[in-house]
């Protein structure tokens, strides 16, 4: 019969609540809790390293400096700017068509409030002649597709590719700057160049089999000849025409604006007086 005190495995299990000091007995198979960490002091202040006052005083000296060079520089260059007005010299920016700025124009700010209707009507005109030539690809384009060979279709471009400049170049910019600086050389060069500028649109509405049988410029000749060869090349011709045609209208009516001003502001009398002196 086994004794009522016999040791039991339970025996060893341990009371943690028989030892109030947290002092493990010596038995005990429980590892001592760890220590708590201390409290964090939110009143103490964390040194963060500053320049010292010597080297804001440096900075701040350096930045006046550049502050004072930078308008120094604005100053200089707006004394150039008035020095080149009074000299009656325009500094002349890119900024046409705002996309892609390639020529400087500015009729607004440039050209007097009378004259700018007129330099408006010529815009119009170089800007009918771009599109004459773009629609004379076009149109050549669908002639070379139907049999016409690549011939005519590169004249077509290197009409486009020399006279979109050479206009801009020939009577638009001398135009612009005679209504700018009410010069009569520049209005006497515009005269002869629009001229010839007139000329080319109506030839190139007629288009004449002088060169490659006319067929390089989308005239009413090659329109009859296609409508009954190809209609649908014959359309394209015969916009073409209509094209060439308006172009030419307008360009007409300019010339006598323009002209009419040119007489009525004496700019005539002074310009034979410039060809006389230096024909002396």
């Amino acid at each position: 019969m086994a004794r009522r005190y016999d040791s039991t495995p339970y025996d060893e299990e341990v009371n943690p609540f028989a030892n109030p000091g947290n002092v493990p007995p010596a038995n005990s198979r429980l590892s001592p809790l760890p220590p708590e960490p201390a409290e964090y002091d939110r009143s103490a202040t964390v040194d963060i390293p500053l320049d010292s006052a010597k080297d804001l005083k440096k900075k701040e000296k350096e930045l006046q400096a550049k502050e004072a060079e930078l308008k120094r520089r604005e100053q200089e260059v707006r004394r150039k700017e008035d020095a080149a007005a009074q000299a009656g010299i325009v500094l002349e920016t890119k900024n046409w068509p705002p996309f892609f700025p390639i020529i400087h124009h500015d009729i607004p700010n440039e050209i007097p409030i009378h004259l700018q209707k007129m330099q408006y009507a010529a815009f119009t005109t170089l800007l009918g002649l771009v599109f004459c030539l773009l629609w004379n690809i076009a149109a050549t384009t669908t002639a070379w597709i139907k049999g016409e060979g690549p011939t005519i279709w590169l004249l077509s471009i290197i009409y486009f590719i020399s006279g979109v400049p050479g206009a801009y170049i020939m009577w638009y910019r001398p135009l612009y700057r005679a209504m700018r600086t009410d010069s009569a050389l520049n209005f006497g060069w515009f005269f002869l160049s629009y001229l010839f500028h007139i000329a080319f649109c109506i030839f190139a509405a007629v288009a004449p089999p002088i060169i490659f049988k006319g067929n390089s410029l989308a005239g009413i000749l090659p329109a009859l000849e296609f409508m009954v060869d190809n209609l649908l090349v014959g359309v394209f011709y015969f916009i073409g025409f209509g094209l060439f045609c308006l172009e030419s209208l307008l360009s007409v009516s300019v010339l006598q604006q323009i002209y009419s001003y040119f007489r009525g502001s004496g700019k005539a009398a002074e310009l034979k007086r410039q060809g006389v002196m230096a024909a002396l």
